[in-house]
C-alpha cells in the first residue's frame, strides 16, 4: 500500500496529489489550458452509479469547481451531491493503472470499472 497524500475539503471531490499530477500532465499533453476534468455520475453499474471523467471545456450553469495543483475539477450541479466526499486517485503498479474513485455515496462495490482514457 502507497502513502497517498490528500488535499482536504470540506466538501465536493477530493483530488489525491498524484491524480493532479497525472491530469495535469495529460492537459500538458494536450497542449491546452482551457480544459478541465468533469466527473459526473449516471445511473447504473453494479455499484448504482456510473462515473464518467473527461476533459470538458464547457461551463455549465450550477458547476461546482475545485482546483487541486492547477487542475480544475468541474462537477455538474445535478452529479455533485453524489460525489460530495469522493476520492479520486491515480494508480501505477504492475497490477493496475489508472484512475480509482472511491466514493462514501455508492450503495455497494464490486470488481467492475470504468477505464479513463
Amino acid at each position: 500500500m502507497t502513502d497517498t497524500t490528500i488535499t482536504q475539503t470540506s466538501d465536493g471531490i477530493v483530488l489525491t496529489d498524484e491524480a493532479a499530477t497525472k491530469v495535469k500532465a495529460l492537459l500538458d499533453g494536450e497542449g491546452r489550458d482551457d480544459l478541465a476534468l468533469r466527473v459526473a455520475v449516471q445511473p447504473g453499474g453494479c455499484s448504482g452509479l456510473r462515473y464518467q471523467l473527461f476533459f470538458d471545456e464547457r461551463q455549465l450553469d450550477g458547476d461546482v469547481v475545485k482546483t487541486y495543483g492547477g487542475v480544475n475539477v468541474v462537477t455538474d450541479k445535478m452529479s455533485a451531491p453524489y460525489l460530495s466526499g469522493a476520492t479520486i486517485d491515480f494508480v501505477d503498479t504492475i497490477e493496475k493503472q489508472g484512475f480509482t474513485i472511491d466514493n462514501p455515496n455508492a450503495q455497494g462495490s464490486c470488481a467492475c470499472g470504468d477505464s479513463f482514457h
